[in-house]
């Protein structure tokens, strides 16, 4: 059973699946009312008025294949566009009469020639290799003794004095005016793998826990090279749009599911700063978002984030609404349904997770019923319908 169920939860999702399996599957929902509600709830989800928990699931792209009943070729997914458009404006024929909506983006693929060149990711600063295997991309661990990281890390470091030169491509400069002339902004930089998650794709998960146990002032350099390089390259794309700091976009939102590998104690010495830093740049104001998200089993980390001013999380599916609210209280929290319920289509637990979920917030509000992580192939429209019929029957504030 999922965490934090009620036999009463339990027992108002099995009625409501039944209504659903005597109507051919489709649980009973008036659609039009349904998100008419839903809209006025996310114009402010902590409003005395708010009419519902509003809905956070709009399903994923990658959910095509199951509900269309096509042989997964998720390389093809990644990187033919056509072919993911003609997916995406099938599946949303079939949302259409189930949720009442079209859920995924079905616009064509971008006109090539109008595409910035790519320039170089975090990754690359530190030498990695993102590499396609087992149906999805996989950053490649870079080093794996402390010597071999100090070495990387004069690397790196060298590599920043020149940074702009190693970030920007060949032919960045000779598109530049083209493309700001067809009014086309060139990339920014909101949002990064977490420090601990990239820290340890680069060097390794045991291998970062020594470090901080062992060699604590090799591990606060990497640290302190981490949080550099971020700031670096943020701010040499803001300046090649024409920004300064005082004119940036504000917010930043980070994913780092790994953090919860490290104590908490071992998260203020080497991510906190990191987190700081970054805040203190592009979040400085109260309302500036301050995202994270992180599936994991990671609430011993909830002190560090209260510190940080979180306002935005979609953390892991056994932390409970309540817990995250106790640690962060003006925090949107964006769950708690365990993507897995979803997935592999556990209608009554699908049910009663969103009835749990809706009672915790009824009374604080800033709930926005999504899954606690990604939304993955093998949700079901009709899942989803279950969940919208779950808040309007049970999810009223």
């Amino acid at each position: 059973m999922s965490i934090h169920l009620l036999p009463a939860h339990v027992q108002a999702a099995e009625d409501l699946v039944a209504e659903a399996a005597a109507h051919g599957g489709l649980a009973p929902l008036d659609i039009e009312a349904f998100w008419h509600d839903d809209d006025e709830a996310h114009r402010d989800i902590w409003a005395a008025d708010c009419p519902q928990m509003p809905l956070g699931v709009r399903m994923s792209a990658e959910c095509v294949f199951a509900e269309l009943d096509e042989a997964e070729d998720w390389h093809r997914h990644y990187h033919d566009g056509a072919y993911k458009q003609a997916l995406c404006r099938r599946y949303n024929d079939r949302a259409e009469p189930i949720v009442g909506r079209r859920l995924l983006d079905e616009s064509a693929p971008p006109d090539p020639s109008h595409i910035w060149p790519q320039p170089k990711q975090l990754y690359d600063i530190f030498e990695a290799k993102n590499i396609w295997n087992n149906e999805s991309y996989w950053l490649m661990q870079v080093v794996d003794t402390p010597r071999d990281l100090e070495a990387l890390l004069e690397r790196v470091e060298k590599r920043l004095d020149s940074l702009r030169d190693f970030l920007l491509p060949s032919e960045w400069h000779s598109e530049k005016k083209r493309l700001q002339e067809l009014g086309i902004p060139s990339p920014i930089y909101r949002a990064q793998r977490g420090p601990v998650t990239f820290a340890t794709s680069i060097f390794g998960v045991e291998n970062l826990i020594y470090l901080l146990i062992d060699q604590p002032d090799l591990a606060q350099r990497f640290s302190c090279v981490l949080r550099d390089a971020i700031l670096a390259r943020a701010r040499i794309l803001d300046e090649e749009r024409g920004w300064d700091a005082g004119a940036s976009a504000r917010g930043w939102y980070w994913l780092d599911d790994n953090c919860y590998l490290l104590n908490n104690e071992m998260y203020e010495v080497f991510a906190r700063p990191i987190l700081e830093a970054v805040f203190a740049t592009y979040s400085p104001e109260p309302g500036d978002r301050r995202g994270q998200h992180s599936d994991s089993d990671m609430a011993h980390q909830l002190p560090s984030l209260a510190k940080l001013g979180l306002n935005e999380v979609n953390l892991g599916p056994n932390i409970s609404v309540a817990e995250i609210r106790q640690a962060l209280p003006r925090a949107a929290i964006h769950g708690q349904l365990a993507p897995f319920t979803f997935s592999r289509n556990e209608e009554v637990n699908l049910v009663a997770e969103c009835i749990r979920d809706a009672e915790m917030a009824r009374t604080q509000r800033g709930v926005i019923f999504s899954t606690a992580g990604s939304i993955n192939n093998g949700s079901r429209l009709t899942g989803l319908r279950l969940i919208m019929a779950a808040i309007q029957r049970h999810g009223q504030y």
